[in-house]
Parts: structure tokens; C-alpha cells; sequence
């Protein structure tokens, strides 16, 4: 059963890039390229020393709450970047395109950081209060 299975993959992978080989043009082999070279050759040693910088400079109690943060505020960036960046590329979505994305990309990020220093504040009082054996 795992040879049909695998065998109708293989078929169905084959028809797709059929179907692909005559929308291949520059844009399409520099996204497919282009993606994963950014992402190894600039985001990941970036966010892997903002890691490390955060394992060493940061204080024990708050590493956790910056780094979950840090990880909302990458989120929140991620999905404004094509609205700041190209914000009617696409069909009008009423409601969407009429408001200004970076003020609400700030709003967010503000409210996720002000949430960061909430959860510490409470976690270190209930520490106060109910120190560990």
C-alpha cells in the first residue's frame, strides 16, 4: 500500500511541475533562490546573535518573556512586511487597504512588548510570594 501510495505522490509532484515548467521565469527562480539564500546567508546568523546576545546580556527572570517578545515581534513584521511594502499589489479587500499599516504594525508590537513587561511584573510578584523550596 505505501508503494501506491508513494508511486501516485511521485505522479501527482511530476504533473505539478508540468504544470509549472511554462510559468518558470526570473521572478519565480529568484523567489524560490532567493528565499532560502536570505534567509541562511542573512536572517539566521542575525537572529542567532540576537539569541545570543539575549542568553547573555538579558537578566534569568526576563530572557523567556523577551524572547517570546522578540518571537511576536518577528511574527507582527513577517505578516505587515507586504502590506508596508507593496499595499495594493493585490485585489482591493475593503477594510484592509484603508488604514495605515506601520501605525498599526507599531500599535502591535508596543502591546506585545507591554505584555512581555506584564507577565514578568506578575511572575516575579507570585515569586515574591510563593518562593521556591
Amino acid at each position: 500500500m505505501r508503494w501506491v501510495i508513494g508511486a501516485l505522490g511521485i505522479a501527482i509532484s511530476a504533473w505539478g511541475a508540468y504544470l509549472l515548467l511554462p510559468l518558470i521565469d526570473v521572478n519565480l527562480a529568484l523567489w524560490f533562490i532567493g528565499g532560502p539564500v536570505v534567509h541562511d546567508v542573512l536572517l539566521a546568523p542575525l537572529f542567532g546573535g540576537l539569541g545570543l546576545l539575549i542568553s547573555r546580556w538579558v537578566p534569568e527572570p526576563w530572557r523567556a518573556p523577551v524572547q517570546v517578545g522578540g518571537v511576536l515581534t518577528g511574527v507582527l513584521v513577517l505578516l505587515a512586511v507586504p502590506l508596508l511594502w507593496r499595499p495594493f499589489a493585490g485585489p482591493a479587500n475593503p477594510g484592509l487597504n484603508d488604514r495605515d499599516h506601520l501605525v498599526g504594525l507599531l500599535v502591535a508590537v508596543v502591546v506585545s512588548w507591554l505584555g512581555v513587561l506584564t507577565a514578568n511584573l506578575i511572575g516575579r510578584a507570585l515569586r515574591r510570594r510563593h518562593p521556591r523550596v
